[in-house]
C-alpha cells in the first residue's frame, strides 16, 4: 500500500488466525495491532492529534505534552513530529531503553520522574505535565485517559475487524486507559449488538475492584487511577494475571505462535486459551494484540529480570479461578464485571425546544431509568424546567470545544448513556458530541445538511429528488444577484434564511426588489434566537402552491418506518406559519404514497439513518415537492398528538434510540387528534385569555394550553414565536377532532390593548 505520509500509514494491521487445541468449530484470531509502526497507541496518537488540529485545540507548530512510559509516548513522538509539532514525553523510571532511545531519536524532550507520589508513578508523572503545560504556551496534552477520541480511535479497527472476518462473537483486550477495548467495543456493537468482550488487566491494578500495587512490573496494562475513558458498562468479563503468568505468556505466545510480543500481548493470549477451551462450538474469538516485544528484551524475555525480581516466586496457574468481583486476587482469576462505582445513566440534552415537547423529554428520560441533564447557556428560556427535576449545567452550548470540554470534564464515559435534543439548532453539535462519545447518533454530515436548507436543496438536486425551484444568494447580495435568483425560480418566490426554523423569515415576494428587500433584513441579523452567528446566506425559492403535509419518519436498527403523515394548516401569505395540524392526515391511499416516498428518498438522499425526521412536503397536482427536513422530531406538539391517536410516544422512542436501546413504533390504537394555535388578530399588548375553562371542557379537548404571558406585544403571525398558545383534541374521526376544536376556539377570547410597533418583515432577531 502507498500512503503520503507516515501517519497516514497508521493501521491496516493483519488478522492471524492462531493454532491452539479449541472444540470444534471454534476459531481464535490475534488482531496484529503490533504491526503498527509502533505499536497499537499510534491510532490513538493520530486520531486525538489529528482531531485537535481540526478543532484548533492545537494550534499549527504548538508544543504537545503526553505523560506515558510506552507505547503512547511512541505514538505521539510519531504523530506530533511528523506533523511538525515540538513533542515532550513525561515518564518514569521504568521506561525500557529502547523506548527511550527511539523517543530520542525522534526528537523528543523526555522528562523523567525521580519518585512516586500518594498516587504511584502515574501520579508523579502528571504532576510533572502540570508544570509542563504551565510553562509552555499553547502546550496541548492529548489526555490519553480522559479524551474521547482515544476509545473513538478504534472505530478505524473495528471497522477492519468487521471487513476481514464479518462476524465476531468474543472480543479480547488489555485495559490500560480503557480506550482500546471500550471504544472497539462500542463501535462493534453497532453491527454485532451481543458481542461479549473481556478485559485483561494485571494483579495489582486498581482497573477493576483490586488494590493498588504500583511496583508491579507488568507495563502497558493496569493502573494506578480509574481513567475516565474506561466504561465498565460494556466490558462483560475481567481476568487477571500477575507477572509471572503474564510473562510467562508472552515467551510462550513468542514460541507457540511465532509473535514477538509485549506482555499485554501476552496477556491477551493467555486468556485466549482459556476462553477458547471453555468456548461453545463455532465460536469466533478475537485478541487485541497491542505491542512488540523489542522493548521487553531486557524484562520480559531477560532470565536476569525475572530473578532479580523474583518473579518464578510469584505463583503460575494453569487456568484462571472464577471469583466474585471485588475479591482480591494473587493468581490468575475471572469474574463478571461490575461498575467499580455507583454508576448513574445520564442522558444529555444539549439544549431544548421551547414550545413543550422539549420538557416533557426531561421527564421522560427518568421513565427509561437514565438521570436527564440539560445543557445551556440561559435556564431562563424555559418555562417549566425547574419542575421537571433535571440537573442543569450552565455553559456555552454555541461554542463545540467547551461542550466537549464541559462533557468530557464533569461526567465519566460510563455515566453518559445518551445525548440528544429537541431543538433544531443543536442537532449538529449533538451529532459532533454522539461521534465522540461513540454513542447512538446520525452522522455529523447528515445533519449538518438538515441544518442547512441551501446545502439540502443541492444535496436533493443531486439525488434527483422532487423539489421546488430554488437559487442560493450570499452576503452581500446585490441587486443584480436577486435579479438572477427571481429569474431562476418564478416569481412570486419564497425568501427564506438558510439556516432559522419556526418560519422564521420567510416571506413570500411578488417582484426582484421585493425579494432584495427580503433577504437584505435576513442577512442584517447577525445572531438567532440562539445567539448563534447567522449563516449569511438567503435561500430563494419556487412558491409551490398546494396543501401541506409532514412525514413522521423514524429510522432504526431495522430500518425506517412511517409512523405517519401529518396534515398541516397555515396562515394566509406573505408568511407561512403553521396554525392547526390533524394526525393522522385525511389523505388517499395514492397521495399517502406519493408523500411518504418523496419523503424517504429525501431522508435517504440527506444521510440520515437513526432517529425521527420531520420532512414537510408540499402536494400539487399530484406531485410531491420537499420543502424541508427537521432532523429530529416534529415540534408544534405533533409528538403528542401521535401519541393520542396511536399511543405511540414519539419523544420516547427518540431517546430510545439515542440510548442504544431499540423503538417501540407498532400502534395500540387508531384514532385521530388535532391542535390549533391560539394566534393574535392585530398588534398589540396581550391583556389575557379568557375561556379556557369553558374551552377545556368541550367534550374531545385533551388540553387547553396559553404560553405567553398578559403584558407582552402581540401581533399577527409572522413565524412560530409569535403563537400564543394552543389547544389539543382526540377523536373518533377528524370530523370530531375538527368539531370540538372549533367548539373550544370559539370559546376561547383574546383581549389585546395598546397596540406596540413589531416588526411586519416575519424577522426575529434576539
Amino acid at each position: 500500500m502507498l500512503f503520503d505520509s507516515v501517519h497516514d500509514a497508521i493501521g491496516h494491521t493483519p488478522v492471524v488466525r492462531l493454532r491452539m487445541e479449541t472444540p470444534p468449530g471454534v476459531e481464535v484470531y490475534a488482531k496484529l495491532e503490533l504491526q503498527n509502526l509502533f505499536g497499537m497507541k499510534d491510532r490513538v496518537a493520530r486520531n486525538i492529534i489529528l482531531e485537535a488540529r481540526r478543532t484548533g485545540a492545537l494550534t499549527e507548530g504548538a508544543p504537545i505534552v503526553e505523560s506515558s512510559s510506552g507505547t503512547m509516548a511512541l505514538g505521539v513522538a510519531l504523530v506530533g513530529a511528523s506533523l511538525g509539532h515540538p513533542v515532550h514525553i513525561v515518564t518514569d523510571p521504568r521506561i525500557d531503553g529502547i523506548t527511550l532511545g527511539k523517543l530520542q531519536a525522534l526528537g523528543c524532550r523526555v522528562h523523567i520522574v525521580e519518585a512516586m507520589s500518594e498516587q504511584g508513578w502515574q501520579g508523579a508523572r502528571l504532576q510533572r505535565l502540570e508544570e509542563l503545560m504551565a510553562n509552555l504556551p499553547g502546550a496541548f496534552w492529548p489526555q490519553q485517559y480522559s479524551n474521547p477520541d482515544n476509545p473513538a480511535a478504534y472505530r478505524a479497527l473495528a471497522s477492519e475487524l468487521l471487513a476481514d472476518l464479518g462476524h465476531i462473537d468474543v472480543l479480547v483486550g488489555s485495559v490500560g486507559s480503557g480506550g482500546s477495548l471500550c471504544g472497539s467495543t462500542r463501535a462493534l456493537r453497532e453491527r454485532l449488538p451481543h458481542l461479549f468482550t473481556v478485559g485483561v488487566d494485571c494483579v495489582g491494578s486498581a482497573l477493576f475492584a483490586q488494590p493498588d500495587e504500583p511496583r508491579r512490573l507488568q507495563s502497558g496494562l493496569g493502573n494506578s487511577l480509574v481513567p475516565e475513558n474506561l466504561d465498565h458498562g460494556v466490558i462483560d468479563e475481567v481476568h487477571w494475571l500477575n507477572d509471572h503468568e503474564a510473562f510467562a505468556a508472552t515467551r510462550a505466545l513468542a514460541a507457540e505462535q511465532q509473535i514477538f510480543g509485549g506482555n499485554t500481548s501476552g496477556s491477551v493470549y493467555r486468556v485466549l486459551t482459556d476462553l477458547a477451551r471453555r468456548a461453545e462450538p463455532g465460536t469466533r474469538i478475537v485478541g487485541l494484540f497491542p505491542d512488540r516485544g523489542d522493548r521487553y528484551t531486557d524484562t520480559v524475555y531477560s532470565d536476569e529480570h525475572w530473578q532479580e525480581h523474583a518473579v518464578r516466586e510469584l505463583p503460575l496457574a494453569t487456568a484462571p479461578e472464577s471469583v466474585d468481583y471485588g475479591t482480591v486476587v494473587r493468581t490468575w482469576s475471572r469474574a463478571v464485571n461490575k461498575s467499580t462505582t455507583d454508576v448513574v445513566p445520564r442522558m444529555l440534552f444539549v439544549e431544548s425546544n421551547t414550545t413543550g415537547t422539549g420538557m416533557m423529554a426531561l421527564r421522560q428520560a427518568e421513565d427509561l431509568g437514565l438521570s436527564p441533564v440539560l445543557l445551556t447557556s440561559r435556564p431562563e428560556r424555559y418555562a417549566g424546567l425547574a419542575e421537571t427535576g433535571c440537573e442543569v449545567v450552565v455553559c456555552d452550548t454555541n461554542t463545540t470545544d467547551e461542550l466537549r470540554t464541559v462533557v468530557t470534564e464533569r461526567f465519566r464515559r460510563d455515566e453518559i448513556a445518551a445525548v440528544t435534543t429537541t431543538s433544531d439548532f443543536y442537532v449538529p453539535a449533538v451529532a459532533e458530541l454522539a461521534r465522540l462519545l461513540d454513542l447512538p447518533g446520525n452522522p455529523v454530515e447528515a445533519a449538518a445538511v438538515c441544518r442547512n436548507k441551501a446545502g439540502l436543496r443541492a444535496r436533493l438536486a443531486e439525488a434527483d429528488v422532487p423539489q421546488p425551484r430554488f437559487a442560493v444568494v450570499h452576503e452581500p447580495v446585490t441587486a443584480e444577484q436577486m435579479a438572477d435568483a427571481v429569474t431562476a425560480v418564478g416569481l412570486p418566490c419564497v425568501v427564506k434564511p438558510v439556516d432559522d426554523s419556526g418560519s422564521n423569515g420567510v416571506l413570500l415576494c411578488h417582484s426582484a426588489e421585493q425579494a432584495l428587500e427580503q433577504a437584505e433584513r435576513i442577512l442584517g441579523v447577525r445572531t438567532n434566537v440562539r445567539d448563534m452567528p447567522t449563516a449569511r446566506s438567503v435561500l430563494v425559492e419556487e412558491y409551490v402552491q398546494g396543501p401541506e403535509y409532514s412525514v413522521e419518519l423514524f429510522g432504526g436498527p431495522e430500518g425506517t418506518t412511517c409512523v405517519g403523515i401529518t396534515q398541516k394548516t397555515v396562515t394566509g401569505t406573505p408568511h407561512f406559519v403553521e396554525c392547526a395540524h390533524l394526525f393522522p392526515a385525511p389523505l388517499g391511499a395514492e397521495d399517502a404514497r406519493t408523500v411518504e416516498d418523496a419523503a424517504r428518498r429525501a431522508v435517504a438522499a440527506a444521510g440520515m439513518v437513526s432517529g425521527a425526521t420531520h420532512t414537510e412536503v408540499r402536494l400539487a397536482g399530484g406531485r410531491a415537492a420537499i420543502m424541508e427536513i427537521n432532523p429530529r422530531p416534529a415540534g408544534g406538539m405533533i409528538p403528542e398528538l401521535i401519541r393520542l391517536a396511536t399511543g405511540v410516544d414519539l419523544l420516547e422512542q427518540q431517546l430510545r434510540v439515542a440510548a442504544g436501546l431499540p423503538p417501540h413504533l407498532a400502534p395500540e390504537r387508531s384514532g385521530h387528534a388535532g391542535i390549533r394555535f391560539l394566534l393574535a388578530d392585530r398588534e398589540g399588548t396581550l391583556a389575557g385569555v379568557d375561556g379556557t375553562d369553558e374551552a377545556a371542557a368541550v367534550p374531545g379537548v385533551e388540553r387547553v394550553t396559553v404560553t405567553a404571558a398578559p403584558g407582552a406585544p402581540v401581533r399577527p403571525p409572522a413565524n412560530a414565536y409569535h403563537r400564543l398558545g394552543h389547544l389539543i383534541a382526540y377523536g373518533g374521526t377528524p370530523a370530531e377532532v375538527e368539531q370540538s376544536l372549533a367548539q373550544a376556539e370559539g370559546l376561547i377570547r383574546i383581549r389585546i390593548e395598546d397596540p406596540s410597533h413589531t416588526d411586519s418583515t416575519g424577522v426575529t432577531a434576539p
